[in-house]
């Protein structure tokens, strides 16, 4: 099978009508700080959010890991050397089309990768979904108002209601 990409009004409709799949990328540097994009496009546009992406139609989750890290990041990494951060729900009252009545809801696979690799700052891919890119502590990334609240939920020590805490027996 191949990788489908919807047109983009066909896309509104599923965005309108199902939840989408992603993945957010926690990258963490050598001075254990955050890397944060600032967002082009709504949902969440103008806020500093982690890099990441929506899973294609009949994409499997290797090869969406791939892609969106290479987009994102520069670099091609694979989904089996990263951490699982845990699944999150996101949901926001607007959507990529700027159509009034919906917002998009997300069900999101985050992973964490501490990496040395990456380019430079300036060398990361800019654009089409971040128009900048910075390193930000992540005790600071969870507190500062100008990042996102989806991604500052990433940096706070305590759990929260999407994903259980260690202690808490999985059913």
């Amino acid at each position: 099978m191949s990788v489908a990409s919807l047109p983009f009004t066909d896309f509104l409709n599923v965005v309108r009508d199902a939840p989408l799949v992603s993945i957010d990328l926690l990258i963490e540097n050598q001075n254990g700080e955050a890397l944060l994009g600032l967002r082009n496009n709504s949902p969440a546009a103008g806020y500093w959010f982690v890099p990441g992406g929506r899973v294609l139609k009949n994409e499997t989750l290797d090869a969406a890991f791939e892609r969106l890290t290479l987009a994102e990041l520069g670099v091609r990494l694979v989904r089996s050397k990263a951490g699982v951060a845990g699944v999150y729900e996101h949901f926001y009252t607007d959507n990529a089309g700027q159509r009034p009545g919906f917002g998009t809801h997300y069900v999101v696979l985050a992973y964490h990768i501490q990496h040395s690799r990456l380019k430079p700052l300036l060398q990361l891919p800019q654009g089409e979904q971040h128009s900048r890119w910075r390193w930000q502590a992540s005790a600071q990334a969870a507190i500062d108002p100008s990042v996102h609240p989806h991604s500052q939920a990433y940096f706070r020590a305590e759990p929260t209601a999407q994903q259980p805490s260690p202690q808490e027996p999985m059913l």
